[in-house]
């Protein structure tokens, strides 16, 4: 635990003596090995012996919190700080959990309050500092930034962070900068690595390469640098059109992730399938209107990789159009309606949506709006949220929101599939480590959508990346029409709009149209087998 705040002594010295009982580090290492049943137990004898226990509830907090049961999490946390005030990790850990929810302000008031007891607690500064930038508050964050680079120029991490953040707001240079200081240092140097790749516009040359190669040959090298600089190799590779070589690294990096990463495809096939078992003609008819009535939201729900990023980027040119951000804020309304009757084991989701009166959907309503107030900072009329697994929760939005409109960006499923294996999410997008479940995942979600093409026709309109490309004005003249807006010749200058672009495709979309990537998995078709099997008719 933290203690670099400044807390009584006292404090600290019950908190500390409270971590460190065998029951409590079988249980930590429980729930980090993802054995959620034996940390549940071993937390509770914790409790039973001693009810106010600081360690072990922050450990039943953080049980809750990887359960998706929030509010116990919020609930825990806020009982720990009323018996440790002074302890920054709750503080910390309540603030992450207060941002995922939207409650931004609630958020800001606990790293705050981390803040004014020790104005230079490094893990405090950085998630204020992150959480600023997504609200698109840049200019504070960059300041918070270099008030902590003051008393740590060095800091790998905020090296990191700093060059997020220039890439972000399209200081290319300045993030370059950032990112070839961490490869210069020992700690985090494989995501500085990827964080260059993944600028998709600094290019590698050979000492680079050999770098990256020497570094790997490092027996002791982290597991989380090792995947980075796979993918970062492969990127290499790639521009050098060695496209065998990139493609084993793109395979070994995937190989590593997914071992560490648990993923089920039958699991989301399964969901589809009750999601299109229940959002019938007849159900969504008999829950038409109730919700949030605002016509704001205009959800873009293609997949990652699909040009979504694009697609935003066009439609935030718009003068009656606001672009946001991913927002996180409907999965963690899903994951609220299931955390409401967590102990029902009768009810798998989506069977709770059913369960869900009109109160209950306007509030859902009104609490993501709520949310996504704090990333609106222009006056118009609407606005974007550009979060790719939305798909899977289409349903769920037009309960809530049932005047939201929906645009789904699609590309090519062979170039989709290969985009996806090449890239290293930060987080998430877990079926993108392995060929064969991104070939599942696609399937999934062409079917969920078909679906609701046919039970709500014209509930979504759909944008094709390659005619896109192609046919630029005729493309983005539908979308605005499904939109019911007039045309705007700033769609079409789109590279010239400087709005602040968190994905990965930032720097391609500050750029013109061009078609240079259609057919660039074409030259890994050998290595694409299982992919195409997968994705069958649909390749």
């Amino acid at each position: 635990m933290t203690a670099t705040m400044t807390v009584p002594s006292s404090d600290l010295a019950a908190v500390t003596a409270a971590a460190r009982p065998p029951g409590f580090v079988r249980a930590w290492h429980a729930l980090e090995a993802g054995d959620l049943g034996r940390a549940e137990r071993g937390v509770r004898e914790l409790l039973r012996a001693d009810p106010n226990n600081p360690a072990a509830l922050m450990l039943l907090a953080e049980l809750a919190a990887r359960l998706g049961i929030a509010h116990e999490a919020e609930a825990t946390l806020t009982r720990v700080i009323a018996l440790v005030p002074a302890l920054p990790d709750a503080r910390l850990r309540l603030a992450e959990i207060l941002a995922d929810q939207g409650r931004v302000g609630e958020a800001l008031t606990h790293l705050d309050a981390v803040l004014t007891a020790a104005p230079d607690h490094r893990e405090a500064g950085l998630a204020k500092a992150a959480l600023l930038a997504r609200i698109g508050d840049h200019e504070s964050a960059d300041r918070l930034h270099r008030r902590l680079a003051a008393a740590a120029p060095e800091d790998s991490e905020l090296h990191l962070a700093r060059g997020n953040l220039a890439k972000t707001t399209g200081r290319t240079e300045e993030a370059i900068a950032h990112f070839r200081a961490v490869t210069r240092q020992n700690r985090q140097v494989g995501e500085a690595w990827w964080s260059l790749a993944n600028l998709k516009t600094a290019p590698f040359d050979a000492r680079d390469i050999a770098a990256m190669r020497a570094l790997l040959a490092h027996q002791d090298l982290p597991p989380g640098d090792r995947v980075h600089l796979h993918f970062a190799l492969g990127k290499a590779l790639e521009d050098a059109r060695e496209h065998g070589a990139a493609f084993a690294e793109y395979a070994e990096a995937n190989r590593l992730r997914r071992s560490a990463l648990p993923y089920d495809a039958d699991h989301v096939s399964r969901e589809v399938d009750d999601l299109i078992a229940l959002f019938t003609k007849p159900f969504l008819s008999a829950r038409a209107g109730p919700g949030a009535p605002d016509p704001a939201p205009i959800f873009i729900i293609g997949l990652p990789r699909s040009g979504s990023t694009l697609v935003e980027q066009i439609l935030a040119s718009h003068p009656m159009i606001e672009g946001t951000a991913e927002l996180p804020y409907i999965p963690a309304l899903a994951q609220s309606v299931i955390a409401r009757q967590w102990q029902r084991r009768d009810l798998r989701y989506p069977a709770h949506l059913a369960e869900l009166t009109e109160a209950d959907r306007r509030d859902l309503g009104e609490r993501y709006l709520a949310a996504a107030q704090w990333h609106r900072h222009q006056d118009r009329p609407l606005f974007l949220d550009k979060l790719p697994n939305n798909w899977l929760n289409i349903g769920l939005i037009r309960l809530i929101l049932p005047n939201a409109r929906f645009i789904d960006t699609r590309r090519g499923a062979m170039a989709w599939g290969f985009s996806n294996f090449k890239q290293h999410f930060a987080r998430g997008q877990a079926f993108a480590y392995d060929l064969v479940d991104i070939g599942c995942y696609y399937r999934d979600y062409v079917r969920l959508t078909a679906h609701f093409d046919g039970v709500a026709p014209r509930m979504i309109h759909r944008v094709d990346h390659e005619a896109l490309l192609a046919d630029p004005e005729a493309q983005v003249r539908a979308m605005l029409d499904y939109l019911g807006l007039p045309f705007d010749s700033a769609c079409l200058r789109f590279h010239e709009n400087r709005r602040p672009v968190r994905t990965a495709s930032a720097q391609q979309v500050r750029a013109p149209l061009t078609d240079a990537g259609v057919d660039r998995w074409r030259a890994y078709a050998p290595w694409l087998k299982p992919l195409r099997e997968t994705l069958g008719s649909l390749a």
